[in-house]
């Protein structure tokens, strides 16, 4: 049977060894006397060579993760070479050559923690989980069906609270803060389809003379073929249909429907800049005509890029739409709020006054009653 002990070791060996194990002994009992004491046992030591005198705590700690071997009680023989070649490639502090030197079950991982809270300074050996531990810490909890669940039935409760409280000012403020929620989420809706608009182009709209433009016009109006513009407003599908028509024709009619009253004269502007048309004439029922001009030239795009799809701007619309609705509302629930008040007030002033009249009364019911006792009491002769 063959002994399970490697080659004996020499007396340098032994010595060299010893120190290491004092450092590892010293990292683990978190003290630094013991740095200061191998510090002063490898400068006085006569046999130690000399590049053993430049062994130091810091060089043999990783300067990232502050990670240090630890070996078992049982460590395996080392030659002098080998420890030359450890010294000379700083083998104490990287754990990936060290790895390839020593065989895995004599390594394990410490983490060393630098603690400064007192004036004392102390090091800490942990596991080699704990650095991983702050970054699994930051992780949110994900909550449960059952949780969300709870919480929802929780605010519908609180809720159903305010609505039904007896108290309209409650009531009413509790309607006031979450219309004020959905116009400020309307709002920041709406500034996803704002589209920057580029600097206005010169160019020079063609002269008319006053027969020219009422030639246009009668023939603007007698003609059957349009552009509808909805409830969309103004997008790139609008200013393409009033290219296809002006390949035909050199006048078409635009009729905007739904219309808020000012609004034509807004379209009119947009939709001159967008298809470089010139607007000839725009009629009460918010028909718009636009001549196309005379040297009109059909762009390659005929949808202008800086303008909404179809379908962005009907969902702009809704917002829009739904963003009037809720100030109106607001301004409702705030008139409401300032009625409340005042008729606070004014029940309030109505209590004080008929509490001095009822003070009042008492005072004149106490005088009379003293005047009339004065009156029946006998003359004393």
């Amino acid at each position: 049977m063959g002994s399970s002990r490697g080659p004996r070791l020499s007396g340098m060996q032994k010595q060299l060894l010893s120190l290491y194990r004092g450092f590892l002994c010293a990292a683990r009992t978190k003290s630094l006397e013991e740095w200061h004491k191998i510090e002063s046992t490898i400068a006085s030591s006569r046999t130690a060579p000399s590049y053993c005198r430049s062994f130091t705590p810091h060089k043999c700690i990783h300067p990232r993760t502050y990670s240090t071997a630890s070996y078992h009680s049982r460590a395996p023989s080392v030659s002098l070479s080998a420890l030359l070649q450890m010294q000379r490639s700083n083998i104490f502090g990287s754990q990936s050559v060290l790895r390839n030197w020593l065989h895995a079950r004599h390594i394990s991982n410490a983490s060393v923690e630098l603690k400064t809270d007192t004036d004392v300074v102390r090091f800490s050996l942990g596991k080699p989980d704990d650095i991983n531990s702050t970054s699994k810490s930051q992780k949110k909890k994900v909550m449960s069906r059952k949780a969300k669940g709870n919480e929802l039935r929780f605010y519908r409760l609180k809720a159903k609270k305010k609505m039904n409280s007896p108290n309209p000012e409650v009531r009413i403020r509790y309607k006031l803060e979450k219309a004020k929620r959905k116009e400020t989420w309307l709002i920041e809706k709406l500034r996803k389809f704002d589209v920057p608009k580029p600097p206005p182009e010169t160019f020079d709209p063609e002269i008319l003379t006053e027969e020219e433009r009422h030639y246009l016009k009668r023939t603007g109006e007698k003609k059957k073929h349009y552009v509808p513009v909805g409830r969309r407003g103004v997008f790139g599908g609008v200013v393409l249909n009033m290219h296809l028509h002006w390949k035909n024709h050199e006048t078409v009619k635009v009729i905007c429907k739904p219309c808020k009253p000012g609004q034509v004269h807004e379209y009119a502007e947009e939709l001159a800049r967008l298809s470089k048309g010139i607007v000839i004439d725009i009629m009460p029922n918010n028909s718009i005509i636009f001549y196309r001009g005379k040297n009109y030239v059909q762009p390659k795009v005929m949808s202008p890029p800086d303008t909404l799809s179809k379908a962005k701007a009907l969902e702009n619309y809704r917002y829009d739409q739904s963003l009037e609705h809720t100030s109106q509302f607001i301004e409702r629930l705030e008139k409401e709020l300032e009625e409340y008040h005042h008729h606070l007030a004014k029940f309030k002033k109505g209590k004080e006054d008929t509490a001095k009249d009822a003070k009042g009364l008492r005072k004149l019911d106490s005088a009379f009653t003293g005047d009339k006792c004065h009156i029946n009491q006998p003359r004393a002769t």
